[in-house]
């Protein structure tokens, strides 16, 4: 352990520093086809993950592609498993390319091209490839973040000292109390509380499960919003929604998974967000406007889209388009950090904590 001391910054007087936008970047089909190539001709590791991490060009963003979203490209081979394993960050993985199997928390579901899953934390899991074609994922995870905090705990032997992440008692044996004989009081009449360290140390658990949200079905709910004409002020998508995220409108704690349609020529009104956004195009071809730069992109290609809080919108062209977006929405909304500017013309909330926005979905209903 180092002895370093710490020093103080003197920022007396010190205006506030300025918002410096990351630029957005765009991977390529075929740089993402290439490093699937590159990976399926390595010797199989013992681990059985052949995986490479995306990373932004610029280096204060740490080796990945965003601040606190990592993005890793993981290629199985036909008949290739991978070891089990489990970490205290949660992922949501996205099938791109083959099929396969996911097995989380015990629980196996037979894996095609666009599904999505979710791992939540500490929860063993494991990816089979018994097809005769590639696997290959996204995975994206809040590890990225944990990194930077110096606890992402990834552990590979399971061993029965660091528990099996599936106990519903206390370590010592006992269960929960249905009501702490400690419980929190109320101290002043605005509502402020004191809670003891009882409590502090065993809240009420959450049951965050692993959940699968088959393309085959999903399409068949999200091609119905086609409909919605170029009148519509809003989003043509879906959340792949986690109830365990509550409030937060996650498919995990920190992020959302969402899947888009866009008909051909529609374009999104420009708009800005405290979260960062990244999407894989799956399905037709566009462009994006991002701080007034123009960014074009088609099927297969991976973008950071929205760093946060810059400018955007998005327009497809001849053809619909099919994309799923992750965004650190739900962290920023349990940090009370979310801006949110639904229309450049109007003023800002902080979504979760005030008031958001309408679309007019119920009035063209009407």
């Amino acid at each position: 352990m180092s002895d370093a001391k710490a020093k103080f910054i003197d920022k007396t007087g010190a205006e506030p520093p300025a918002w410096k936008p990351v630029p957005p970047v765009i991977i390529p089909r075929a740089d993402l086809e290439a490093e699937v190539e590159r990976l399926a001709k390595l010797p199989a590791p013992a681990n059985g993950r052949r995986v490479s991490t995306i990373s932004h060009p610029y280096p204060e963003m740490g080796g990945t592609l965003a601040a606190g979203i990592n993005v890793d490209l993981l290629v199985l081979k036909p008949g290739e498993k991978t070891k089990k394993r489990r970490q205290n960050s949660t992922q949501v993985h996205f099938c791109i390319r083959g099929g396969g199997k996911a097995i989380v928390g015990g629980k196996a579901w037979k894996a095609a091209q666009y599904d999505v899953w979710n791992v939540p934390a500490w929860t063993p899991y494991e990816l089979e490839n018994d097809t005769k074609e590639l696997q290959v994922l996204l995975c994206y995870s809040n590890g990225a973040l944990l990194d930077k905090m110096g606890v992402h705990i990834v552990d590979e032997t399971l061993s029965p000292t660091m528990g099996t992440g599936e106990e519903k008692t206390a370590p010592g044996g006992g269960g929960h109390h249905d009501k702490n004989p400690f419980g929190t009081f109320e101290i002043t009449e605005e509502g402020a509380k004191l809670m003891p360290y009882e409590i502090l140390v065993n809240p009420p658990v959450v049951e965050d499960k692993p959940l699968f949200w088959p393309w085959k079905k999903v399409k068949e709910h999200l091609d119905k919003l086609a409909a919605l004409g170029q009148d519509y002020r809003g989003r043509r998508l879906y959340l792949l929604y986690n109830p365990a995220t509550g409030r937060t409108n996650g498919t995990t704690p920190s992020f959302f998974a969402t899947i888009t349609i866009r008909p051909a020529k529609i374009a999104d009104r420009p708009h800005r967000h405290v979260s960062t956004a990244i999407n894989y195009f799956f399905s037709g071809e566009g462009h994006s406007l991002v701080e007034n730069k123009r960014y074009d992109w088609k099927a297969g290609d991976l973008m950071l889209t929205a760093p946060g809080w810059a400018r955007h919108c998005h327009i497809s062209h001849d053809e619909p388009v099919y994309e799923l977006t992750i965004q650190d929405s739900p962290l920023n909304i349990a940090m009370e950090s979310l801006l949110w500017q639904e229309d450049l013309a109007r003023p800002i909330s902080v979504l979760g904590a005030q008031y958001g926005f309408d679309t007019n979905r119920e009035k063209l209903a009407g």
